[in-house]
């Protein structure tokens, strides 16, 4: 499809001295043209900075959708990753809003599925759109939905190019903080879209978030065999909670204090499944459900995180 663009971005040299790599880390630069292993820690720019960082766990149903907003001294940053369905078109654009968001600066769908990308096309249509990233499926299993035609379409109509999402893809943000694109390989080759999701770990001075999708655990396992660094704060479960993501394994890399689950009250698929509540409980991981809690905040200035529930649910608009 021509619509989509590579963007590669590649590692930090093994062994340089700790300045030059996180000056490396912090510009995009590779000399060594290996695979990154990722940081712990990104230094804060010196300065004042009007917030925290905020990451919104929306409640969108049965659907998918963060807000990360990165603040600096031009603003916040907005990325908005994956919108949920359809009829959320409204309350979403709403709610984003009465944030003060009126410039979402990258806009991630993590695979087309519409539960994840449902009413994307009208978010490019009522805001100003820095970037549009999402992962580039094999032409034979590249969805044939409404959702994403016009996804395409409106991106098209607004001359945006949608930027293919890979592993060590680029995706630009402010000082003090970086994106680091873990999943899906170029060469993927997969039956379903699940693990075609785009899998993202955001640091932010010293803490961090994962983000995955519906990604499951057979792509959970190539990248663990990439030797990512995992270790994250808080873990946005894939798929839902759903038994099928979250493998023992991964976890344990990923061994975060916080887990975020998206998912709706009663749902017909069993989101999150027992088997994940129970492998979270059992590493006494703090969980957080939007069916129970609506829209979750967690809010960080670099360091210890902390949380807000029970805040308005996109859905509720939708009443």
């Amino acid at each position: 499809m021509n619509k989509k663009r590579n963007k590669y971005s590649l590692g930090p040299v093994a062994g340089l001295v700790l300045l030059i790599a996180l000056f490396l880390l912090s510009s995009r630069v590779n000399l060594s043209g290996g695979a990154p292993e990722g940081v712990s820690s990104v230094p804060l720019p010196e300065g004042t900075a009007e917030g925290p960082l905020q990451v919104y766990f929306l409640d969108v149903g049965q659907g998918d959708s963060e807000l990360i907003r990165i603040p600096g001294e031009a603003g916040y940053f907005n990325m908005l990753i994956d919108t949920g369905e359809y009829e959320y078109a409204d309350g979403l654009t709403d709610y984003l809003k009465g944030l003060g968001v009126n410039q979402i600066d990258a806009l991630v769908c993590t695979h087309p599925h519409t539960d994840h990308m449902g009413c994307m096309a009208r978010i490019i249509q009522r805001f100003d759109i820095g970037a549009v990233y999402m992962p580039l499926l094999p032409e034979d299993r590249t969805p044939t939905t409404t959702a994403y035609e016009k996804l395409l379409d409106a991106a098209e109509e607004k001359g945006l190019t949608i930027n293919q999402l890979h592993e060590d893809a680029i995706i630009e943000s402010p000082p003090g903080s970086q994106f680091q694109v873990m999943s899906p390989r170029v060469d993927a080759d997969w039956d379903g879209a699940n693990n075609y999701s785009a899998v993202i770990r955001l640091v932010y001075g010293e803490s961090s978030f994962l983000f995955t999708g519906d990604a499951e655990e057979a792509s959970e396992k190539i990248i663990l065999e990439d030797g990512y660094m995992l270790r994250s704060d808080v873990l946005k479960c894939g798929h839902h909670g759903s038994s099928s993501s979250t493998s023992d394994e991964f976890l344990e890399e990923v061994d975060p204090l916080y887990a975020v689950i998206s998912c709706e009250t009663g749902n017909r698929y069993g989101h999150p499944h027992r088997e994940t509540i129970k492998k979270l409980g059992g590493m006494d991981i703090i969980t957080y459900r939007t069916d129970e809690d609506g829209t979750i905040l967690a809010e960080s200035t670099g360091g210890r995180i902390t949380f807000t529930t029970g805040l308005e649910s996109v859905r509720g608009r939708e009443d």
